[in-house]
């Protein structure tokens, strides 16, 4: 039977129709719920929203196309608060969530490293490295997250510690009587130096200054200007603490384990790359932060060098608590990672890991 041109036209239509028909119920559509308990303006938020997920998105679609994500965002504390953050991702109120390990000394111990090794290196994009490294590779830390139900995806981390307040620190002197927003781990810092840390989150010292809850914070360029603390903490002294790793981006494991294997190599590959870009925005906002708060008025000074020094040495072993607690799996966290930084040419001030 010959076919005429208008019938011929009719089953290319028809052909294509169900060619596109078909494309589109092969596409999959997966909703994932990503949260945080801090708004997008923070950097850790920022690596979620525009590295984590962009890249999720860019590896699908380069990927074929087969599968799309509805990205359902409930940032700024919408589901949950600073102090639940471990929790939301382990219970799967998120599938995946920044995880602030700071906070979570008791349950996630190993993660603090950082907290108990102080003035050991300011470079944070270094720290990433290690820190994507040693998860890797020491069971111990990947185990930490996998007990908690979590699948750890990227890391997180702060540019280096200082204090902002409400007066002006020359000596150490000048911080005796004084209290001072300290998260988590990071109270053990101010340990010999007279003044009383206070639990808190970014989220929270301004309002704590402001109210005089406390009259400072140890904090970090990056966290402070979005929250605009140095409204009510115009005093910037560099100590150089360092920098810290904070904790990770991860997925709920019940969740991460139903996806089809693509997305989760997507998301894998994806916390790979959100490493190096949260790394290098620090940088930037870091920079950028400090050159705007010092508009706006902040006063800067460099802790002098023979103070700097007072404080490490008058610090208590620090690490020496943290040790005992946990064991030969502390020991072994702590060795990896100062072998880390100084194969990478870092000379720590102070050797928290001698004699081990």
């Amino acid at each position: 039977m010959k076919m005429t041109k208008r019938g011929l036209i009719g089953a290319f239509a028809g052909l294509s129709l169900a060619a596109l028909t078909g494309a589109a119920e092969a596409q999959q559509r997966i909703t994932i719920n990503i949260a945080s308990s801090h708004p997008t303006a923070n950097i850790w938020v920022w690596a979620m929203k525009n590295a984590l997920q962009t890249e999720v998105d860019r590896i699908l679609k380069e990927g074929g196309g087969k599968f799309t994500v509805n990205w359902r965002e409930a940032y700024g504390g919408t589901l949950y608060k600073f102090t639940d953050t471990r929790a939301a991702v382990a219970d799967g109120i998120a599938d995946i969530g920044m995880v602030g390990t700071v906070w979570e000394g008791a349950a996630m111990p190993l993660q603090n490293v950082t907290y108990f090794a102080p003035f050991a290196t300011d470079n944070h994009e270094m720290l990433i490295e290690i820190f994507d490294k040693l998860t890797a590779e020491v069971p111990e830390l990947q185990k930490s997250w996998d007990s908690q139900n979590m699948v750890y995806l990227s890391s997180l981390i702060t540019d280096s510690y200082d204090i902002y307040a409400n007066f002006p620190v020359a000596k150490l002197e000048d911080l005796q009587n004084r209290r001072i927003n300290a998260p988590g781990t990071s109270a053990n810092w101010l340990q010999g130096t007279g003044s009383t840390p206070v639990d808190g989150a970014l989220t929270t010292y301004y309002t704590n200054i402001q109210t005089g809850v406390t009259q400072g914070a140890l904090s970090f360029a990056s966290g402070i200007q979005p929250t605009r603390v140095y409204e009510v903490a115009p005093n910037l002294t560099r100590v150089g603490i360092g920098a810290m790793y904070f904790g990770g981006i991860a997925a709920n494991k019940a969740f991460f384990g139903k996806l089809p294997k693509e997305v989760q190599d997507a998301i894998r590959a994806a916390g790979k790359v959100t490493s190096k870009k949260h790394g290098e925005y620090v940088t930037q906002r870091a920079t950028a932060a400090l050159t705007e708060m010092k508009a706006a008025g902040l006063k800067v000074a460099d802790l002098p060098e023979t103070e700097k020094a007072r404080w490490v040495k008058n610090l208590p072993n620090i690490v020496e608590p943290w040790l005992k607690a946990n064991g030969d799996p502390a020991r072994k966290v702590l060795k990896a990672y100062f072998a880390e930084l100084r194969a990478r040419g870092v000379t720590p001030l102070r050797n928290w890991d001698e004699g081990l």
